[in-house]
């Protein structure tokens, strides 16, 4: 009978990007609030809805993943020409505005070129490439996730989707050549951990970027989605790993 790996023996770190590796969500929510709010009433929804609202409504979901679960809410199945408008046109304003309103973090850099003298860092995320490329570029992480190994729910796959479905996760697998015993998954929203739990990957949740405020029953919900355990930030992750 072959043993069970160590707690975190592995070779490879599977990390999630909005939200773990640099804290795009606010940003990414605001920017898309215009084109969210203008699908909603194409729905027919009665009222606009916040940034905060909508990222609570969503969040680990990318933009055709949450589309799809909103128009459900009001009965509407989505036409793919049209869904594939909605999808292009949020993704441009996003990115564009991630863009500037990112910046380098020395800490989480220095951290992550840490844990790349152990680990493969490989990013893994529902956002598309265009978008994780961009914001890996303008927060210097770039030369530490090399394109081979960045994947796309909404890019890599042969039909997009978003997480919760663990179809990004079980295709960086199989694209890096490793079962789940080889890998750790970091994580900072529930519908990512359910993903990389459900893809089998020991999963680490991750507060770095989640407010104060919020982190107690953040953490209660990444434990309940099947997190291994939670940090409060990437040094602490470097010390639990490296």
């Amino acid at each position: 009978m072959t043993a069970a790996p160590a707690p975190w023996s592995a070779t490879v770190l599977l990390c999630d990007a909005d939200g773990t590796l640099f804290p795009s969500e606010e940003p990414a929510y605001a920017a898309s609030a215009d084109v969210t709010n203008r699908f909603l009433a194409h729905l027919g929804a009665r009222r606009p809805y916040t940034p905060l609202e909508l990222q609570r409504m969503t969040n680990g979901k990318n933009f055709r993943g949450a589309a799809h679960e909103l128009a459900a809410g009001y009965g509407r199945e989505l036409a793919r020409e049209d869904l594939e408008h909605w999808v292009a046109e949020e993704k441009e304003v996003v990115t564009a505005h991630l863009r500037t309103a990112l910046r380098p973090d020395p800490d989480v850099h220095e951290c992550l070129t840490r844990l790349a003298g152990r680990f493969a860092l490989a990013a893994v995320t529902s956002s598309a490439c265009s978008r994780l490329d961009a914001c890996l570029e303008v927060t210097g992480l770039a030369p530490l996730f090399p394109p081979d190994r960045r994947f796309s729910a909404e890019d890599s796959l042969p039909e997009p989707t978003s997480k919760p479905d663990p179809a990004v996760y079980a295709h960086a697998g199989r694209q890096l050549g490793i079962t789940p015993d080889d890998a750790i998954a970091v994580e900072d929203s529930v519908n990512g951990a359910l993903s990389a739990v459900a893809a089998g990957y020991r999963t680490i949740g991750m507060l770095a970027f989640v407010p104060p405020e919020d982190r107690r029953v953040r953490t209660d919900a990444l434990r309940q989605a099947g997190t291994a355990t939670v940090v409060p930030s990437w040094a602490e992750l470097v010390d639990l790993l490296v």
